[in-house]
């Protein structure tokens, strides 16, 4: 077990160089950015509840397994919707009203969070209180591949045929991701402008669920969709992290949020039965991708890297602001 310690503090020092590298990049051109006013969404809320429309395949199952623990902690609860239900995209107007209800409904007297898989719902007009909103966001190629390889494990198999009754034949759980990218099967077409309104599984963009559920959102990798969600992360969110960034995104929620996440760096290293935190839903079934099939992929996700950059800088810029002791 010292062993294992020392080998993530040696990660985790290489990662902070790393990273003291990239926000000296971004400091020389953004210094102007680094003000809280920029930076701090969380004073805006007007309710102490928590949104987490979580993106799949971006390690929610992690924070979700976190945020239960700081919620005994730090005196909230949480809620999350069921598996079955499917995930919520391009949902009308009175359909969000009614959702939005539904969720506030859940609160009772203490602080609380929400988790689901839904598209990002503009509050103001439907004449909520402003809640909290956070979600994290991956490599969009990893993320797709992730997601791939997800739905094929015998674990999700069985829980979506206890939903569904349906067990897809032998083909779709030995497809490999390889094929399915040269042989431009349908299931694996990233062309510009794609449509895939009519699949509620839709995801191959994490843009999507930062976009909401307006038509412009619609189109696969199209500019309008991802300036849309840049304008609702800048306004409306507080923290966007990534696992591929673990302390930073830690160390950012902690500050910025920390009515829900005070402790968090705490909680997420104290070895549990001796055990250090563990990260949920790997899936030992998915194989290596090679790089030349990332790189034909990469040419069709233009615009969604473009939208991941951005949430990245953002959160750099997060964590420098911490660092250069600015006030919230």
């Amino acid at each position: 077990m010292p062993h294992k310690i020392n080998l993530i503090l040696q990660r985790s020092i290489l990662n902070e160089k790393i990273l003291l590298l990239k926000l000296t990049i971004i400091s020389r051109m953004d210094l102007w950015r680094l003000n809280p006013k920029f930076l701090n969404n969380t004073k805006f809320h007007s309710r102490d509840i928590l949104f987490y429309n979580r993106v799949p395949k971006t390690g929610s199952e992690t924070l979700i397994e976190l945020m239960i623990r700081l919620g005994e902690r730090n005196d909230y609860q949480n809620e999350r919707a069921p598996f079955s239900k499917p995930v919520g995209i391009y949902w009308s107007v009175e359909r969000q009203k009614t959702e939005a209800q539904r969720i506030f409904d859940l609160q009772e007297d203490s602080a609380f969070v929400y988790v689901e898989h839904m598209n990002y719902m503009n509050l103001r007009p439907l004449h909520f209180p402003q809640p909290i909103f956070i979600n994290l966001i991956r490599d969009p190629i990893e993320r797709v591949i992730s997601w791939f390889y997800y739905k094929r494990t015998p674990w999700n198999s069985v829980k979506m045929f206890e939903i569904t009754g349906i067990f897809q034949n032998r083909s779709h759980y030995v497809k490999s991701f390889e094929d399915c990218v040269l042989t431009h099967d349908p299931e694996c077409r990233y062309d510009f402008g794609l449509k895939f309104k009519e699949d509620s599984a839709d995801h191959k963009r994490q843009s999507l669920f930062f976009c909401g559920h307006s038509p412009i959102c619609e189109p696969f990798n199209t500019p309008g969709a991802i300036a849309r969600a840049k304008q609702n992360v800048e306004r409306d969110y507080s923290v966007i992290g990534s696992w591929e960034d673990v302390n930073v995104t830690l160390t950012v929620l902690e500050h910025y949020i920390p009515r829900f996440f005070k402790g968090s760096t705490d909680v997420y290293y104290e070895p549990i039965k001796g055990l250090a935190f563990k990260k949920q839903n790997t899936n030992h079934w998915k194989p290596k991708i090679s790089e030349r099939i990332k790189r034909i992929m990469r040419a069709n996700f233009t615009q969604e890297y473009e939208f991941y950059h951005f949430c990245k800088q953002r959160l750099y810029r997060q964590y420098f602001a911490i660092n250069r002791h600015l006030h919230f």
